[in-house]
């Protein structure tokens, strides 16, 4: 009962935690199945309905409710202790947050038992998304599941942004708060503009499936690429609500194990601000093949380009930081360590994917999922496990085995690099993603066994 009533921040953090990890291992769940059916082609292993709730489910299950609660969990357990506040600014709020959250989780995830899970990808496109195309109520929990779970964040967010303006320990001025409470501060800003976006899109995908509006119907006057427009004004900032959080972790966990300051604080913080300004900028650049012509192409691609920078200042920070240190490889620098070359690289195919022109090749191919998972799960997983390495002992009270914790980096990393390195290539040669079987003989077939083989270490 004591856990069920809490408003206690340690206690909710360890409530994150626990949430994070049940959706986490329900998303790597189905991340296997679908690398089991990719394994060698005309696989019989899932029919083409399964395989697409799979890949709608794991994408927004991952996204949605496995790493954002492991995000807040460490917001909750460690910001008060960074600013030196007995709270957060709104306890209740918090615990609120926490369990309107899971409760979205949990009815997305009925849909598996309940008549069927979303089948049209994780960003539900239109007319995809639509009676017509989609007519289990699949879409329907995804909506309103959504609609709940993004409403805990949006509370969550406002509290944090309350908490670090208002409740700092006298004499923290902001240009003195540790790195990982301005990441917080900033995506905290981020969530609170971003989410409305997507809520005000998933009521009018309702409205459409179950009460007959025609929003999105473009044979009745609605417009689909207005959905793309509103997911996506929502969906390129999240991906800076996931990341910025992990920069922050990466700023604590590296000088620490260096000993020496950070580098470059004062251009870190502003490298932060930069990235969330220009994260509202480029949402189009998902949408370079819809045919939105060259003046929108050209301006997106370049705003795109331009987050590169503050991200560059960035990666050169740590390393400078690093530079001259007495580098120590504990459990959670390695994982700080190996997120620079992993988040640089899908930095890097960022950039390329970036050039409209050469985008038209790329998309809608394994390019792109090798793109965002180096990013995603190289970057900001790499981030979230250094976090929970490193603040574990704060959290619990006990230290975590280091022979344990180097395993699980060795087998994480060799097994990621081998899952989706390889998709570049497959990407490349012309597999498109959310195929559920490919032919023989077009070159696909090793690099599929590969990336499974290390989907399996991975998620061992």
């Amino acid at each position: 009962m004591d856990w069920i009533t809490t408003v206690d921040h340690k206690k909710i953090a360890i409530l994150y935690l626990w949430a994070g990890g049940l959706f986490f291992g329900i998303g790597g769940l189905e991340a296997i199945l679908i690398r089991i059916q990719l394994i060698k082609p005309m696989n019989t292993f899932l029919d083409a309905q399964t395989f697409n709730e799979l890949i709608t489910m794991h994408g927004t299950t991952m996204i949605f409710l496995g790493v954002m609660p492991v995000i807040f969990a460490l917001m909750n357990a460690v910001i008060p202790l960074q600013i030196g506040a007995r709270d957060v600014a709104f306890p209740f709020l918090n615990a609120l947050g926490f369990w309107t959250f899971l409760f979205g989780g949990v009815l997305l995830n009925l849909s598996w038992i309940m008549g069927g899970a979303p089948d049209a990808g994780w960003t539900s496109y239109t007319p995809l998304s639509t009676v017509q195309y989609s007519g289990t109520h699949g879409v329907d929990f995804y909506t309103i599941g959504l609609q709940i779970a993004g409403l805990g964040t949006l509370i969550g967010g406002i509290n944090f942004l309350a908490t670090i303006i208002t409740m700092r320990a006298p004499g923290m001025s902001f240009m003195r708060m540790p790195m990982f409470v301005w990441a917080s501060f900033i995506t905290s800003a981020i969530i609170l503009f971003a989410f409305p976006a997507i809520t005000v899109g998933l009521v009018l995908l309702t409205f459409d499936r179950i009460l007959g509006a025609n929003f999105f119907d473009t044979s009745a006057g609605g417009n689909s690429v207005l959905w793309q427009h509103i997911f996506w004004i929502f969906g390129h900032p999240e991906v800076y609500i996931l990341i910025l959080p992990a920069f922050g972790i990466i700023s604590e966990v590296i000088p620490t194990f260096a000993r020496k300051r950070l580098f470059g604080y004062s251009s870190m913080v502003f490298a932060t601000i930069l990235i969330a300004f220009l994260g509202f900028m480029v949402w189009a650049h998902h949408m370079f093949t819809t045919g939105l012509g060259p003046v929108a192409n050209a301006l997106f691609s370049v705003s795109t380009m331009l987050i590169a920078v503050p991200t560059g200042i960035k990666i050169f920070n740590w390393l400078f930081t690093m530079w001259g240190g007495q580098v120590r490889f504990t459990s959670p620098n390695l994982f700080a360590v190996g997120f620079i070359p992993t988040f640089t690289m899908g930095g890097v195919t960022g950039v390329m994917l970036a050039s409209a022109p050469a985008d038209f090749q790329f998309h809608d191919t394994y390019f792109v999922v090798a793109h965002f998972h180096y990013v995603i799960v190289g970057g900001l997983v790499s981030g979230l496990f250094a976090g929970l390495h490193y603040w574990w002992p704060k959290m619990f009270g006990r230290m975590l085995s280091e022979t344990l914790g180097k395993w699980t980096f060795w087998t994480f990393i060799i097994g990621f690099h081998l899952t989706f390195f390889v998709q570049h290539f497959l990407g490349l040669m012309g597999m498109q993603r959310r195929v559920f079987t490919y032919l023989p003989n077009q070159q696909f077939d090793l690099l599929n066994l590969i990336s499974t083989v290390g989907a399996g270490l991975m998620g061992e």
